[in-house]
């Protein structure tokens, strides 16, 4: 009886929270619904999982072979959001022609299948991987960015944490975990500690963000009524946090919160030098603490020993496994095959490098990190060019670039459906360099706020 009242209180939470937040001005396209639920997806379970469709064959196969229900779900999703893409064309094509880096990385990911060991399974991640570029262009797209951006990314909040409490107090079975020596883990609506601390550290920054630019709009109508929403999100998303007991997260999240502090209390913070030494800094600080020794108090004070929970342990042992430096395994291959079982032989239960970087490298080689190098160091210059002109986008958007570069030292989210990975490519690809508008544009009457790359193409596309 009491774990029905607490669902219905959950039901009644979330409806509750979506209410509040809800502003009868800002008409929501339904379109976005397709991101919305591409990263519910991700930051959650997959459709199978939910409906406990297993394939045949043990673990290993199943995670070879994926599943038909995720596959036909993800490629329906794919094709929606493809054909909404296509009616948006100018703006896709304007979009695109200022990621070259993006998608050269893509183009070499499919072109890496070629010498890959499992080519047809290869090919399907790849295609995977291509939705989560459909999902970003499908918010950088739309007519009004920012509105799209807060709609997908604050909202799911509002969905995941509630339901993440209510699995991890009255239903164990869903929201709790057992590790190899017994000890208990609280995963929420995930399918571990790790997971559910990725989402707190994602969808917990976005409502922070919302909350802050809430707090300082203009606006008065809705405006308790929104803070209220994101004040609860955010507590929950802390609370989740805690007791997930993700150090990555943890330190990401307490790091992101401070800079967001900084950069919406002094305008200082804003300036593109100071800006480039507070990201600077905060990168090579964490890198020296965490790979250098320097620092290692903070390590002992967060939980964490020098080897990093034998994360060090594991990226010495998989190096040895590692037959193309240069070219790497093949798009998401590496943890396949033979190579698999010789690495259990060696450390069972280990399937993953726990470190974006290395994984990047054991998939796609040195190609693939000059490629993701690339790929930051045009982000870097864009959230910094991006910060002095406007908070509303780039607050959240170097907020985002600073967690993909911490969080991948120690936890591996360069990957497809990653929410860590396409709030990434999010903040890189949407974040506007300068660029001087035309003069019809310039003259033209303010229109809520869309990047000025897109502007001009916008006029003239069809609406989608």
């Amino acid at each position: 009886m009491v774990p029905l009242i607490a669902t219905a209180a959950c039901v009644s939470l979330i409806i509750t929270l979506f209410l509040f937040d809800r502003d009868r001005k800002v008409r929501v396209p339904w379109v976005l619904w397709i991101p919305m639920l591409w990263l519910l997806i991700g930051g959650s379970r997959n459709i199978s999982e939910w409906l406990q469709l297993s394939g045949p064959g043990d673990a290993a196969d199943r995670y070879a072979e994926g599943n038909a229900v995720d596959r036909n779900v993800l490629t329906a999703m794919m094709i929606c959001g493809a054909v909404v893409l296509f009616q948006r064309k100018e703006r896709v094509k304007t979009v695109l022609r200022a990621n070259a880096p993006v998608i050269l990385f893509f183009v070499y990911c499919g072109i890496s299948i070629i010498w890959s060991d499992f080519p047809f399974v290869g090919l399907k991640r790849w295609i995977r991987s291509l939705g989560d570029i459909v999902m970003v262009l499908l918010i950088l797209t739309d007519r009004d960015v920012y509105s799209a951006t807060k709609q997908v990314l604050t909202r799911l909040g509002f969905i995941l944490f509630p339901i993440s409490v209510l699995f991890i107090r009255y239903y164990p079975d869903l929201g709790r975990s057992y590790g190899m020596d017994g000890s208990q883990y609280w995963t929420g609506i995930t399918q571990g500690k790790n997971t559910l601390g990725m989402i707190c550290l994602i969808f917990g920054t976005a409502s922070a963000w919302r909350f802050v630019m809430t707090y300082r709009s203009d606006e008065r109508k809705n405006r308790s009524r929104q803070l209220i929403a994101h004040g609860i999100t955010i507590v929950l998303a802390s609370w989740l946090l805690w007791i997930a007991n993700s150090k990555t997260s943890l330190a990401c999240y307490i790091i992101v919160m401070g800079i967001m502090a900084m950069m919406s209390t002094s305008k200082m913070f804003c300036r593109p030098a100071v800006l480039r030494i507070v990201i600077v800094s905060v990168v090579v600080t964490c890198f020296s603490v965490l790979f250098l020794g320097i620092g290692g108090g903070a390590l002992e004070a967060m939980g964490r020993n020098a080897s990093l929970t034998g994360r060090t342990d594991v990226w010495k042992m998989v190096l040895q496994f590692v037959d193309s430096p240069i070219l790497g395994a093949g798009y998401e291959s590496f943890w396949m095959g033979d190579r698999i079982r010789r690495i259990a032989a060696v450390a069972p239960n280990i399937n993953q490098a726990h470190n974006g970087y290395l994984e990047i490298y054991l998939n796609l080689g040195w190609v693939g990190i000059l490629l993701l190098v690339w790929i930051i160091a045009r982000g870097f210059r864009r959230v910094v060019a991006a910060a002095q002109r406007d908070q509303t986008l780039s607050l959240i958007g170097v907020g985002f670039f600073v967690v993909a570069l911490v969080y991948n030292f120690t936890e591996g989210a360069f990957k497809m459906m990653s929410p860590v990975w396409i709030t990434f490519l999010l903040s890189t690809m949407a974040v506007p360099m300068r660029k001087k508008l035309p003069a019809k544009t310039e003259n033209a009457a303010p229109e809520p706020p869309v990047l000025p790359e897109l502007q001009v193409a916008a006029a003239a596309a069809p609406r989608g």
